[in-house]
């Protein structure tokens, strides 16, 4: 038997997506008799399919996108009356800022069949997209070190911000994607969140349409992907810099550092 809703988040990435997966799993006992989950670590082999469209705009890539989604839909128990929730930022693709990936312009066409696959499998289901936005210059920044803590980015930030300025307009890319989906698409920047009573995981479970008697028991982790202290950054960028013709060399510098910090 089909879900009653279907909600699918594929981020943005560095809009507290992090945070409101954390709170879905911690949650998960409470949840289940009302939503079923199916997080990031669940769907690697799709992700993987995502991001290389992201990255190589083909239609072979996409369509392995749509097979590996479809076969993430066939392996789903039944869920009568119950709403499913597939939460993960790179269902829309690599995040923009490495090398010629500038945007979020492959987004339209991932979550465009994405959505007809759930259409085809559950016809009768309400399906609608929610999308995590943020404040450009706030979003830009973020999008920025981890860059630099999780990649060989020897950019500055100034010259990453000129070159990669138009993919911070998230909101935007969610009024793009909501001209091509057949759906609704919601969206709510992460500033707008942040006093929420279950901070950025709230619109999201408001969509859920969770009983007042489950929503009062959710409890709320500790936030997630939080960004490393500004010494620690630089540290980082800097061992970008001094290596960057060493891959390994790096590896083990940035690895050095994050140990000495206690984050590792």
């Amino acid at each position: 038997m089909m879900p009653r809703r279907i909600i699918l988040h594929p981020g943005f990435h560095k809009t507290g997506t992090s945070s409101v997966q954390a709170i879905l799993r911690a949650n998960r006992a409470l949840l289940k008799p009302h939503v079923a989950l199916r997080l990031r670590w669940q769907m690697k082999d799709l992700l993987h399919a995502a991001r290389g469209y992201s990255t190589w705009r083909d239609p072979l890539t996409l369509l392995k996108a749509e097979y590996r989604f479809d076969a993430l839909l066939d392996a789903l128990p039944r869920m009568p009356r119950r709403t499913l929730v597939l939460s993960a930022e790179e269902l829309a693709g690599h995040m923009p800022g490495r090398g010629d990936l500038a945007d979020y312009s492959a987004a339209p066409d991932l979550l465009e069949t994405f959505t007809r696959s759930l259409r085809r499998r559950f016809p009768r289901a309400e399906i609608m997209v929610y999308l995590s936005t943020r404040d450009p210059a706030d979003w830009i920044a973020s999008a920025y070190w981890e860059h630099v803590k999780a990649s060989s980015m020897t950019l500055d930030l100034a010259t990453f911000t000129a070159r990669y300025a138009p993919a911070a307009d998230l909101d935007a890319v969610a009024e793009t994607i909501a001209r091509r989906l057949p759906c609704p698409v919601h969206h709510a920047r992460l500033e707008a969140c942040r006093d929420l009573p279950l901070g950025p995981a709230t619109p999201l479970l408001d969509l859920c349409a969770l009983p007042p008697e489950v929503l009062a028991q959710i409890t709320v982790p500790p936030p997630e992907n939080q960004r490393l202290p500004a010494e620690l950054l630089q540290a980082l960028l800097d061992a970008n810099r001094q290596h960057a013709d060493d891959p390994e060399a790096r590896r083990r510098a940035k690895t050095a550092l994050l140990q000495q910090a206690g984050t590792a």
